[in-house]
């Protein structure tokens, strides 16, 4: 028996979206209807034409077309809106991070994706790397020992000054955007935080230019740190230390990778390294939630861990402020 297409809609046409069409299709997806902010503007007839993908006209028309999911890597502030109309509207739905700007919005996506029985996936795609994989095994496999501390870091320039991630309005800040990986890859490795703090950098306008935070786990401290001007290049680093070895792993959330990714792994036997090949994590990630919509196998990361994900962020963005408060205060 042969099985239909998975048929995807498409919400903007951001500049991520040029990694997802080529996954949907690596996937066995068609990308079958593209909705944006200005149909008639010469930028969208562009993209359409260079992607063969059909312009169906705005937002609202993509959740009204006949397709299976929808894509939503719109700004921060526009996921949730977006997203529970897809789910409205009967639709699965893959959405960037942070699923939305808090977790009350995030269980108000969860509740609405289990009412009505559609798959939800906030879109860390870095997770379906099989580096991560090795990683997340090596953490639990008890080679590193006792885990006593996990550092990430993910920063790069960000120079574009229209860019909305400068804007606290529709999201912005480090923390929202280069800050979560680490935060989740934490989350993956010890579980959920006992408390945590922040410290950051504000702009005039009031996002965070750069963040550094402390996780606090029993036995063990993570720290993060995250900021949009480090240089020109991306720098993404995990190390994990154990009682009983380390971990290092450069360009550590890279989604979909052009040069091997190694693992450096120092225990008492020595230093040996592990080296995995390029990889396209955004293809594994829309096959997996396809598979998890067509019942085929169970959701990795159903909504709820979204939503802890929020809560995280959430904590960490109040220390941050009230760190700033405080400092304002004794000035």
């Amino acid at each position: 028996m042969t099985t239909a297409p998975f048929r995807w809609g498409l919400l903007g046409a951001a500049r991520i979206a040029r990694a997802l069409i080529p996954a949907i299709r690596a996937a066995g997806g068609e990308v079958t209807a593209l909705g944006v902010r200005d149909p008639s503007s010469e930028r969208a007839r562009a993209f359409s034409q260079e992607w063969n993908v059909p312009l169906v006209g705005g937002y609202q028309d993509v959740v009204d077309a006949d397709v299976d999911a929808v894509y939503n890597p719109l700004p921060n502030d526009l996921h949730r809106p977006w997203t529970l109309a897809a789910l409205g509207a009967g639709k699965h739905a893959l959405t960037e991070k942070p699923l939305t700007l808090n977790a009350e919005e995030a269980q108000e996506l969860a509740d609405a994706a289990r009412g009505s029985g559609r798959v939800l996936l906030e879109a860390f795609a870095y997770r379906f790397q099989p580096h991560i994989t090795r990683v997340r095994a090596l953490v639990a496999g008890g080679e590193l020992g006792e885990i006593r501390a996990v550092r990430g870091a993910f920063g790069f320039h960000l120079s574009n000054p229209e860019d909305f991630r400068w804007h606290a309005g529709q999201g912005g800040g480090a923390l929202y955007d280069v800050g979560t990986y680490p935060v989740n890859l934490t989350r993956l490795l010890l579980g959920e935080p006992h408390s945590v703090s922040a410290r950051a950098r504000w702009t005039d306008g009031g996002v965070d230019l750069g963040l550094s935070a402390a996780l606090q786990y029993p036995g063990a401290l993570a720290s993060v740190d995250c900021a949009f001007d480090w240089g020109d290049d991306s720098t993404q680093r995990l190390t994990v230390v154990g009682t009983a070895g380390t971990l290092d792993v450069d360009g550590v959330f890279n989604s979909h990778t052009s040069q091997p990714v190694t693992l450096r792994l120092t225990t008492a036997a020595g230093e040996r390294t592990e080296s995995f090949p390029p990889f396209d994590a955004y293809a594994a990630m829309v096959g997996h939630l396809q598979r998890v919509a067509r019942g085929e196998e169970a959701a990795l990361y159903p909504p709820e861990d979204a939503v802890a994900q929020a809560r995280v962020l959430d904590t960490l963005y109040a220390s941050a402020r009230a760190q700033e408060s405080q400092i304002n205060s004794q000035g």
